[in-house]
């Protein structure tokens, strides 16, 4: 997935309302931005936190800027667009970049699926039974190279726990795969103590039979020319 063009470096004065971030640019303006993530952002809503925007791609939008990446003290880089990890699961199908579930020749996003839910994509074909896979995104990291979901209370995220086990008793495949993005990951666990609830569906969820992953990605150096962040790598995932 390629970075917006262009980026442009500033320091974070707050984030507030969910989804507003006082920005100052290198350049010297005050901007405010749209934050495209409505979790507690922990650990990377600091004061002074080195972060990089992008123009509003609608011309209409009532913010004229979009907050797209920060950085932390340790250098660790994070993309914090909660919208970003689908974009970055379905690149990596279509390139086959997730092994676990290369064979399946078709996918469909957004499937309707159990009472008032959506899967992120459902995969199908090659004489295979047909898999639910819900995505998550991540990018907590309290400990270094120890990444965890959730970073606040996600009711949504353990009904989707629940969905994927009535699918498996079912009998297709059902599959919760974490895209990290955020540098310098090398496992990955679970926050129970920021969500017990959760952590207890997952457990349950797992008992069940449904699979869980960990993929973190590369992100490149915002300021580089044609920057992206992959998909691209599995990491270790402790069950509860």
């Amino acid at each position: 997935m390629r970075m917006p063009d262009p980026l442009h470096r500033g320091r974070l004065v707050r984030r507030y309302k969910r989804f507003l971030a006082d920005i100052v640019l290198d350049d010297g303006r005050e901007i405010t931005a749209h934050c495209p993530n409505p979790g507690s952002m922990m650990g990377l809503k600091g004061e002074g936190m080195t972060v990089w925007v992008s123009p509003a791609a609608n011309p209409k939008a009532k913010l004229g800027w979009r907050w797209d990446f920060a950085q932390r003290e340790d250098g660790i880089l994070a993309g914090i667009d909660t919208n970003a990890p689908n974009r970055l699961v379905k690149e990596a199908l279509l390139a086959g970049r997730i092994a676990e579930v290369a064979a399946y020749p078709d996918m469909r996003p957004e499937v309707r699926y159990r009472e008032g839910s959506r899967v992120d994509f459902l995969l199908s074909g090659g004489g295979l039974p047909e898999c639910w896979l819900e995505v998550k995104n991540v990018h907590l990291m309290r400990e270094p190279g120890l990444v965890e979901f959730p970073d606040s209370v996600t009711a949504r995220g353990a009904k989707h726990m629940g969905d994927l086990a009535a699918m498996k008793a079912e009998g297709a495949r059902a599959m919760v795969l974490f895209c990290v993005q955020m540098t310098g990951a090398k496992r990955m666990a679970l926050a129970a103590d920021l969500d017990a609830a959760y952590a207890r569906a997952f457990a349950e969820a797992r008992a069940a039979g449904v699979e869980a992953l960990a993929y973190a990605c590369r992100i490149d150096d915002p300021d580089m020319a044609g920057a992206e962040v992959v998909l691209e790598r599995r990491i270790p995932l402790a069950d509860p």
